[in-house]
């Protein structure tokens, strides 16, 4: 039986259940998903300053997680930390903002992003243009609502988020992505209103995550992503990775 770790970005328990919720709901019967929350790190991710101290939290995670595993989902849509795991891992490491991005694109000709707070438009943008996929998003819109509020009225939430999205659909787009982890389990309610595919990006990462195990791929350790070179690190509160 293959094992995906999602691993959330906070440290919030709650987010970590609806990001589990969804990655279990996306994959075949015989995956198995095991859902880690980062044991130090900030509530909720919502600045580069928090992004990149984040990005420690899940090494850490990933690194101390007792047990064998097949491939690692990144939940954190926009944020930073998934080259770092690529570099120290040998299984497929996928994350919720390309995986998304990539579903979209196969769906539509074009594709908009909704997600939690305006500030973390500029941050999604940049890891788009990384993955080559930022000349196919129609528009980025927000919510205007914090991570940590999200689950706190989903009614409201998901009246946003369809306000939102019909926005972006009106301006082009002809898919619709859900920009935040903290979103996922809201596609179809969605998409029933906004009459476009809606694609949640922790079920498409599992997903993608799943099939590349089957398919027998991983992230290749050439260049790019080659292990980082032995060297004392004063402090480190990893393994060695020597």
């Amino acid at each position: 039986m293959p094992t995906v770790l999602v691993v959330n970005v906070n440290t919030s328990p709650a987010v970590t259940d609806v990001i589990a919720a969804a990655a279990r709901a996306a994959v075949s019967a015989a995956t198995r998903v095991v859902a880690l929350t980062p044991r130090f790190g900030p509530a909720s991710v919502e600045s580069n300053y928090e992004s990149h101290l984040s990005a420690v939290g899940v090494l850490d995670a990933v690194q101390h997680h007792q047990g064998e595993f097949d491939a690692v989902v990144h939940a954190g849509f926009g944020e930073v930390g998934r080259e770092a795991l690529q570099d120290v891992l040998s299984v497929p490491v996928v994350d919720i903002t390309e995986a998304a991005a990539h579903t979209a694109c196969l769906l539509g000709r074009s594709f908009g992003v909704v997600t939690s707070l305006d500030r973390t438009a500029p941050a999604i943008h940049d890891r788009l243009l990384l993955a080559g996929l930022a000349g196919r998003c129609a528009g980025i819109g927000s919510v205007d609502l914090p991570v940590l509020d999200l689950e706190t009225d989903p009614g409201v939430t998901a009246k946003a988020f369809v306000e939102q999205g019909r926005r972006l659909v009106e301006a082009g787009a002809e898919v619709v992505v859900l920009g935040c982890a903290g979103l996922s389990g809201l596609h179809g309610a969605v998409a029933a209103e906004l009459e476009v595919p809606v694609v949640d990006g922790v079920a498409a990462a599992a997903r993608t995550a799943e099939s590349l195990v089957a398919l027998g791929l991983s992230t290749s350790k050439v260049r790019s992503y080659a292990p980082p070179r032995p060297k004392p690190v004063r402090g480190w509160p990893f393994p060695n990775l020597g």
